[in-house]
């Protein structure tokens, strides 16, 4: 099923503008509904200015009117011959010779804005180098002087989504990285609790051997007469 060209800004459009609920828009959207109720409740995307699917030709009035009616409706897209824009792919990202001296500015913003941000992901973002974000970081680019911080969203050197998409990476990785080192550290204090304090060590027992052997009789094997019988005169 093809998505909307913009479906996060898409997203919040509907929900600001139809009574449609948050499996119908997920689905439309290519979302996850608890995103959709996030959105709704302003912990995702607050600020963010929603696009009309109806004027772009991807979805109409009647469409959104009919699915509000039944809420197990699905929404179709409407059908139009404008050709809708294809995925890309992997590999080098063109970007215009007007728009490449931008790229430090772009970086110099998202090192501000999301120190988080590897220089690798920086890298696919804007299609630049590693050497290239290492001198605007240390301010050692050869335009230093002029660069100013500006979204590389704005600039049009990547797309809202692939931005998030590179934040929500960046994010988990630094949380899996900072469990790791909380568990590190406790393993560490009970190490150096436990060399402080060494519980004493419990008593060794032996087991009774138990005797097999019996005993034989002092007198070579003899036995003494009972002195309970009467004796004969």
């Amino acid at each position: 099923m093809p998505l909307p060209l913009m479906p996060k800004a898409t997203a919040v459009w509907l929900v600001e503008n139809t009574t449609l609920t948050f499996k119908q828009i997920a689905d439309y959207c290519g979302l996850h509904e608890l995103e959709i109720q996030a959105i709704a409740d302003g912990e995702v995307a607050p600020g963010m200015h929603g696009t009309d699917p109806t004027t772009s030709g991807q979805l109409t009035q009647a469409e959104i009117e009919r699915c509000q009616e039944d809420p197990d409706g699905k929404l179709v897209f409407a059908k139009t011959d404008i050709p809708l824009p294809k995925a890309r792919t992997r590999g080098a990202r063109y970007t215009p010779v007007a728009k490449r001296n931008d790229k430090p500015d772009a970086i110099e913003w998202l090192s501000k804005h999301y120190p988080e941000l590897a220089d690798a992901q920086i890298g696919r973002i804007l299609g630049t180098t590693k050497p290239t974000i290492k001198a605007v970081r240390e301010r050692t680019h050869w335009n230093a002087h002029n660069i100013r911080p500006r979204s590389p969203v704005e600039l049009g050197l990547c797309s809202l989504t692939e931005l998030e998409g590179e934040i929500i990476k960046a994010r988990r990785a630094k949380q899996r990285a900072e469990d790791r080192k909380r568990r590190a550290e406790r393993r560490a204090q009970r190490e150096a609790e436990a060399a402080a304090n060494p519980q004493p060590e419990a008593p060794v027992t032996e087991a009774p051997v138990q005797e097999t052997a019996q005993e034989l009789p002092s007198d070579g094997g003899h036995t003494a007469p009972s002195t309970d019988e009467p004796q004969q005169n």
